[in-house]
């Protein structure tokens, strides 16, 4: 079923919370970062972007994103998460289609995304790999040790083959 795509009301958060909480890749130090980036949207909507995405009335998952500060077009994507009974039914993909839209339309033209080497993120890195997204920078050790920070980055209008 195909989600109806729309910005994030406060009322959203619970549902955003319990999303996040229930998603077994995050640690809960890593919940308590997307809440705080949540609460920042909530009070300030400059700093991120949040959609989320609806079946049914209820909400399925969110992303978030924004202009990287002193870039000409780039930007980032700071969180995807689907509700685990919602995964494999299109909603990741069409939330990550939806904001590279919106992006592009705003002059993006360089979107990067940030996520860990853990093998808990596994299917994360594939994800966007065949969503176009290319692996450019591996930093050892970033996050822990044995942890590595991975950069991925696609651009857009451009035309890449997923690996």
């Amino acid at each position: 079923m195909k989600p109806n795509i729309r910005p994030m009301l406060a009322a959203d958060r619970p549902a955003l919370m319990e999303i996040l909480r229930n998603t077994s890749e995050f640690t809960p130090q890593e919940v308590t970062v997307a809440e705080e980036v949540i609460d920042s949207y909530l009070y300030n909507p400059d700093n991120y972007t949040i959609f989320v995405a609806e079946v049914d009335k209820s909400v399925a998952g969110y992303i978030c994103y924004g202009h990287t500060p002193l870039t000409e077009g780039t930007w980032d994507i700071y969180w995807l998460a689907v509700a685990p009974g919602k995964r494999g039914q299109g909603m990741g993909g069409a939330l990550t289609a939806f904001a590279e839209e919106r992006i592009g339309e705003s002059g993006g033209r360089l979107i990067i995304i940030e996520t860990s080497s853990k093998p808990a993120y596994e299917k994360t890195r594939h994800f966007y790999l065949n969503r176009g997204y290319e692996i450019i920078c591996r930093i050892p050790d970033f996050y822990a040790p044995n942890d590595d920070k991975i950069i991925l980055q696609k651009t857009l209008g451009a035309e890449t083959e997923p690996f």
